[in-house]
């Protein structure tokens, strides 16, 4: 079932659930107001016929003429004794004449049904100072009360009906302007599966809801970050391609020649040994890395802790240099600098960032950590040969080289800056580089307090 015809359908249940309700209440209170007012129509009667009739003596009850007073078309007024005899009556409803007499010695009122028809009762009994002599009983039917609330039930059912129809077609209508973005959507969908293209969805403004233009924003927000998204993936097998033929080209051609005639020399053998050796290990390191960065595209690439940094700079330090026999200072403000975050992708930053630092130099290399209003702060600084300004926006693409050659004679793949870069993004931090060629580069690292 579609949305249109759920809400238009719950709306419509709706409001015949209210309707019978509010028709239900004003029923029962028209009827509660008119016999209540009936009631005390009657009991007004009574009270006034007592009044004329009380100084008079118990044989006058039998009087024809006593009740004629108080007689109306529509009741039945008649004096009953003790016995059960009626000693007067004043009435022509036959059907209400036909009514078995009681006498009552207490007060006693309300409603009877007599041939289907509503009838309202008194009795009161009747005094000669302390004797009880008589009971007085008034019947009156409530004809023109029940024509006039079939008349209400008529009227209630006419505006309830009318009232449902407009409800069905005003609902109908506000339901299709109201899914009309979600139908657009759904087509749009349906054109994109069909064509394999992204676009986004056109409409107007002042025709939509605040939430439905929310939604279309957001839709169309959703499009706009696919397209990237693709135009991203389009662009990285482009350059893993180009990346990837370079080695598989030296591989074949190495492995060609000692097919068809290297092997049998031993100067040739080896120098294709050592260089499909090499070509293979940048393939590895290729791979690595496009694998790593793959990973990182994931939300929940991170696993946050609370840790001191500075040890963590001390050890990388201390490693690199046994390692590549470089120099490489910490400086920090104070002994510990504590941060939430990824201990193991903060350690892989900082190996990237140094790692570059020392293929782009040969002087030693400043590491400085401190930590300023709720924020880490971290600098790598060489004195290296620099980065033109220029090439600084692009940095961080992916496969990006300042100079090719030289990246390839160090051993870089162009993807390191990216992991960086993406591990920097995933702690909402910010990344800055500064650099003037010939006189060093500084990569400046800012993290903001990460609460658990």
């Amino acid at each position: 079932m579609t949305l249109r015809k759920r809400y238009t359908l719950f709306t419509i249940f709706w409001i015949i659930f209210i309707l019978l309700l509010f028709n239900i209440f004003v029923y029962l209170f028209v009827i509660n107001i008119t016999t209540r007012s009936e009631e005390q129509s009657l009991t007004d009667k009574v009270k006034l016929l007592l009044e004329n009739t009380h100084p008079q003596k118990v044989e006058s009850y039998d009087n024809p003429s006593l009740l004629d007073d108080f007689y109306n078309v529509n009741e039945l007024i008649r004096i009953v004794a003790p016995s059960g005899a009626i000693l007067n009556e004043e009435g022509s409803d036959e059907e209400l004449k036909a009514q078995q007499p009681v006498f009552y010695r207490t007060h006693d009122s309300g409603l009877m049904t007599i041939a289907g028809k509503r009838v309202l009762y008194m009795r009161v009994p009747l005094y000669d100072g302390p004797e009880l002599v008589g009971s007085l009983e008034i019947m009156r039917r409530l004809n023109s009360l029940d024509t006039y609330l079939q008349i209400l039930v008529v009227a209630l059912a006419v505006t309830s009906a009318g009232a449902i129809l407009f409800a069905i077609f005003g609902t109908y209508w506000f339901t299709s302007r109201l899914t009309s973005p979600i139908q657009q959507m759904v087509s749009t969908m349906r054109e994109i599966d069909r064509s394999g293209k992204l676009r986004k969805i056109e409409s107007k403004p002042e025709d939509d809801s605040a939430e439905m233009q929310q939604l279309v924003r957001a839709f169309n927000q959703m499009i706009e970050r696919l397209d990237r998204t693709f135009a991203r993936q389009k662009q990285f097998v482009a350059d893993a391609s180009h990346e990837l033929k370079t080695p598989l080209t030296v591989i074949g051609s190495y492995a060609g020649m000692l097919k068809r005639w290297g092997r049998d020399d031993a100067a040739v053998r080896d120098e294709a040994i050592e260089s499909i050796a090499r070509e293979v290990e940048r393939l590895q390191n290729l791979t690595k890395s496009m694998l790593t960065l793959a990973d990182a595209e994931q939300e929940d690439w991170l696993r946050v802790e609370s840790f001191d940094l500075v040890p963590i700079v001390d050890e990388l330090a201390e490693m690199m240099h046994v390692t590549f026999g470089r120099t490489i200072r910490v400086n920090a403000v104070s002994g510990s600098v504590r941060m939430n975050g990824d201990r193991d992708k903060i350690r892989q930053l900082l190996v990237i960032l140094i790692d570059n630092a020392i293929k782009y130099s040969k002087e030693s290399i400043d590491v400085t950590v401190s930590s300023v209003k709720q924020t880490v702060r971290l600098y790598v600084t060489d004195k290296g040969i620099g980065i033109p300004e220029n090439e600084i926006p692009y940095l961080f693409e992916r496969f990006y080289r300042v100079d090719g050659a030289r990246a390839r004679s160090t051993g870089g793949v162009g993807l390191g800056l990216s992991i960086a870069k993406r591990i920097v993004d995933l702690h909402d931090g910010q990344i800055e580089v500064i650099s003037k060629p010939e006189r060093g580069t500084t990569i400046m690292l800012q993290f903001p307090f990460r609460r658990l």
